[in-house]
């Protein structure tokens, strides 16, 4: 074992207190591989595989399963990215992000002149129309190759006959239980008569299956027209939220170009704008090309110092320039994404010191931890890297009363309101203000990796703001350090974003000598708790072989592989006790 190797698994099992028995070694499949962060999810979409389907097949049948095994992100209610790279022609991204309805305005979250952060993020006006629905059937009708139908049924079959509900899953119901209360469709939804369900019980979502049966059988209209909006507007209505009807049938998801780069020889290949992850992540690839990490050793306060400076520049210039494309014209994502401006900033960056980030400069809106992210490779060696949303654990914790799904409150990633900009952390920027029909500012960045034309990697994680620094940390993990999947995903992470001018970082991430050489830098740290569930997948073009690592920091997910050949390691990449 190398010692990079070595203090690998020493800092992750510190950081993630994952006990001696659990392996940093990933599965390995010839045919395919799904990783989730629900094991059950995993298997429907690689059963997909296993059926003939392609990625883009696997990914519509995971994303709705997890809609019903992983409610407190996966969701027909929000919104998302998909990054496709097939095995031969172009790569292409879908955009099915939420939108603002036909009567938002930039000061709707000001009440009597005063900004509300309760009317921001926890109210019906906190609700964007969603774009799930759309986005996957837009990804499938373009790429996919099984019936639509196929692909939605065994999500109506676990709402509809429940899943054994695990510690995690009801630990997580039971936090939820106390800001569902004001919801009686959510106490309805998610516990006995309000009793909480206790792990190893059955969830059965009655409702929440009947509106899945819609939408597998008449398509989108199933959720976008009919019963579907009939019942989102009457709740809307009821309660002060603006979405209409016109505004569900209006919603369209986006095709776009993704954004690439290139990164040691690898290509990159990510969402583009209105997600920040695909820019800020080739920005500071861009930069750190001109250092040698590897030299330096992994977690090293040398290579830490240099991956925290391009961080604080990348995310300066995301909360400056980046919003929805079809608002803001004049983006400069070129200049953003180039290796001259990268030549600039390095040129900003002392090796030895830290600038340190101006109170006075930029912030940006919050967005929550509770995302979830998909991995997907199919036998042909195409990819998928999904990730998608409700905002807030559970959303806006708001149950459509007869439908059954969770509401997003996305509405809460715009920016509060004009000139609001303060110390505080309140930001009142032009190009993230909300208004009709605009999509949001995101910090997703699903992202895959290629080299000499062959897929590499495909990666990507839930986590907020973090999401675009675990996806950095994975890649440089893979490319710099020769990690595998697992042991990309084990590593202790670690996050800076401008402002506030801190590093956070894993608990026991860092050693105590590391900590005392970056402080002396001048950099100031704060341990925190995990950072990312992060779903990895590494293809080894010289074996044929795919191998795929499942983030451990949060409960229930999994790697599963559909194997060809005879698979080397065991099907899913949950720890072996």
């Amino acid at each position: 074992m190398t010692k990079v190797r070595a203090l690998l698994i020493v800092a992750a099992c510190a950081a993630l207190s994952i006990t001696t028995g659990a392996s940093s070694v990933p599965i390995r499949a010839q045919k395919g591989i799904v990783a989730t962060q629900s094991e059950i999810a995993s298997r429907v979409g690689a059963d997909v595989i296993r059926d003939g389907g392609t990625a883009v097949d696997a990914a519509v049948a995971t994303a709705f399963a997890l809609a019903v095994t992983h409610p407190t992100a996966g969701n027909i209610g929000g919104g998302g990215f998909l990054v496709y790279r097939p095995a031969s022609g172009e790569a292409v991204a879908y955009d099915f992000r939420e939108k603002a309805p036909a009567k938002a305005s930039p000061t709707m979250w000001l009440k009597d002149g005063q900004y509300s952060s309760e009317i921001h993020h926890n109210s019906h006006l906190a609700v964007g129309v969603p774009g799930t629905v759309a986005g996957l059937h837009l990804a499938w009708k373009e790429q996919g190759k099984l019936p639509w139908k196929r692909l939605v049924d065994p999500a109506v079959a676990l709402a509809r006959d429940g899943f054994t509900l695990s510690e995690g899953l009801a630990r997580s119901l039971k936090s939820a239980q106390r800001t569902m209360q004001k919801y009686p469709a959510s106490v309805a939804a998610f516990t006995k008569a309000g009793v909480p369900y206790e792990a190893g019980e059955t969830l059965k979502q009655p409702d929440l299956a009947r509106t899945l049966d819609r939408i597998a059988t008449e398509g989108p209209a199933g959720f976008y027209e009919g019963e579907t909006a009939a019942l989102v507007e009457k709740e809307m209505l009821a309660h002060g939220g603006l979405i209409t009807r016109e505004d569900l049938k209006s919603y369209k998801a986006i095709r776009r170009q993704p954004i690439t780069g290139t990164y040691r020889g690898w290509e990159v290949i990510s969402m583009p704008p209105p997600s920040s992850g695909g820019v800020g992540l080739i920005e500071m690839l861009n930069v750190l090309e001109g250092y040698d990490l590897k030299s330096m050793g992994f977690a090293s306060a040398a290579g830490i110092h240099l991956m925290v400076e391009s961080m604080k520049r990348a995310y300066a210039d995301r909360a400056r320039f980046l919003g929805d494309p079809d608002f803001n014209k004049a983006m400069p994502i070129d200049r953003l994404t180039s290796k001259a401006y990268a030549a600039e900033l390095r040129r900003t960056i002392s090796p030895d010191r830290t600038v340190k980030s101006s109170p006075a400069t930029f912030e940006w809106p919050h967005e929550s931890d509770e995302t979830t992210h998909i991995s997907i490779v199919d036998a042909g060696r195409n990819a998928v890297s999904l990730t998608y949303t409700l905002e807030q654990g559970y959303g806006v914790k708001i149950v459509v009363p007869g439908a059954g799904f969770l509401l997003n409150n996305e509405m809460g990633d715009f920016n509060a309101g004009p000139e609001l900009t303060n110390a505080q952390g309140l930001i009142g920027t032009k190009a993230n203000l909300a208004e009709p029909g605009k999509r949001m500012l995101s910090s997703m960045a699903p992202t895959i990796l290629a080299k000499d034309g062959k897929l590499f990697m495909v990666t990507g994680s839930p986590g907020g703001r973090t999401i675009i620094n675990t996806v950095l940390e994975t890649i440089v993990d893979a490319v710099d350090f020769g990690m595998n999947a697992q042991e990309a995903v084990d590593a202790a992470r670690f996050h800076h974003q401008w402002l506030p001018d801190v590093i956070n970082y894993e608990r026991l991430g860092f050693s105590p000598d590391t900590i005392k050489e970056l402080e002396r830098r001048g950099h100031t740290l704060r341990e925190d708790g995990g950072q990312g569930v992060a779903q990895v997948i590494i293809y080894d073009a010289k074996d044929d072989m795919l191998d795929g690592g499942s983030d451990r920091r949060a409960a229930d997910g999994a790697a599963v592989g559909v194997p060809g050949r005879t698979a080397a390691r065991p099907a899913s990449s949950r720890p072996q006790r």
